[in-house]
């Protein structure tokens, strides 16, 4: 799997997101720039520019016509994807951790920072999916968050709950419409911060990964947790494969908490798991940083990942990635191919 080179950022990298059809990768960094460049080549697409702060995080609406993108400069933006036109900017008092639009686009959803006396809170606003239109000033619901701050949050299936992980390790389940607080559940670690929450494809459950060394899958309705994966180093990304029952786990430790920074030490890998017998399979080497944040293809032929070192490394998946099964898997699609008979 030979890797295609992104190098269009100064700085780290903070998320990188694929369109829904898997031909553009978005990627933000703290260098106040959004990139979008084609996943088949890594060829640069375009720039988005206009934040005056470190970016965040970044999302892209179901029809590739809308993105949005929140950073340090307190401000969530909202972009024509084909034009690079700014179409709207909400204001806050602190900056913007995570956006996420609902599964139809009509919603998005953004995270608060709690900082100098603003509690953190989830803000969703009704977005108008077309370009020429105006967008609202007002957001229809905000979560405060009063015990510990959101971290990242999102909407699960047809857009019912309203998902998040905290600082403190727990995730809370919300009315998406009413933004009642229905289930608080420790998942992590007390005290460890959720890092990153992607969703499965139908959005019934989804992926978390935190600073204690674990990723879990959890179900979107009652928060129970499926699986866990416990690796020996703190994560910041965790995704959920199509296609192949896989999850892939970023992290690494920061440079400043190594002692010797060498990339064996700081654990600067991809790691790739088997989604139902919890068993690590595989890393993919690259980055000399730690992974910031891991992406898979929407059709679960190939997976980005951005990196502290300013790098994204885009993976298209070989052959062999397909054809790997477990004896059990094996014996399954045997039994269905001779079912078939």
């Amino acid at each position: 799997m030979r890797p295609i080179l992104l190098s269009g950022h100064e700085r780290a990298l903070t998320q990188v997101k694929y369109n829904p059809d898997g031909d553009i990768i978005f990627s933000v960094s703290k260098d106040h720039v959004v990139c979008a460049w084609y996943s088949h080549n890594g060829e640069r697409l375009g720039t988005y520019h206009g934040h005056q702060g470190a970016l965040w995080t970044v999302d892209v609406d179901p029809t590739s016509t809308l993105l949005a993108t929140g950073g340090a400069d307190n401000t969530m933006r909202l972009w024509e994807v084909k034009t690079g036109r700014l179409l709207k900017t909400w204001d806050f008092p602190t900056s913007i951790k995570r956006v996420e639009f609902s599964a139809d686009g009509r919603q998005l959803l953004g995270v608060t920072e709690r900082r100098s006396g603003h509690t953190g809170s989830i803000v969703v606003y009704e977005i108008n999916p077309d370009v020429d239109a105006p967008q609202s000033d007002e957001h229809v619901l905000r979560i405060i968050c009063e015990d510990s701050k959101a971290t990242v949050a999102g909407f699960s299936y047809l857009a019912q709950y309203i998902i998040a992980g905290h600082e403190d390790g727990s995730v809370s389940q919300y009315d998406a419409k009413s933004g009642e607080l229905l289930y608080n559940t420790q998942v992590h670690e007390a005290d460890m911060q959720i890092t990153d929450l992607q969703w499965a494809p139908d959005r019934t459950y989804f992926i978390t990964a935190s600073k204690d060394k674990s990723a879990k899958i959890l179900a979107a309705d009652s928060l129970e947790v499926f699986k866990t994966y416990q690796t020996d180093t703190p994560l910041n990304s965790a995704a959920i494969t199509p296609v192949k029952d896989y999850v892939i786990l970023g992290g690494g430790q920061a440079a400043m908490d190594v002692t010797t920074t060498s990339a064996r030490q700081g654990k600067f890998e991809a790691r790739f798991w088997h989604k139902i017998f919890a068993e690590e399979i595989g890393r993919v080497r690259g980055h000399f940083g730690p992974l910031n944040y891991v992406a898979v293809h929407p059709q679960g032929t190939g997976y980005c990942s951005g990196g502290e070192d300013g790098y994204v490394r885009v993976h298209h998946f070989d052959k062999p990635y397909f054809d790997f099964m477990y004896e059990v898997e094996r014996e399954q699609a045997q039994a269905k191919a001779q079912a078939s008979l």
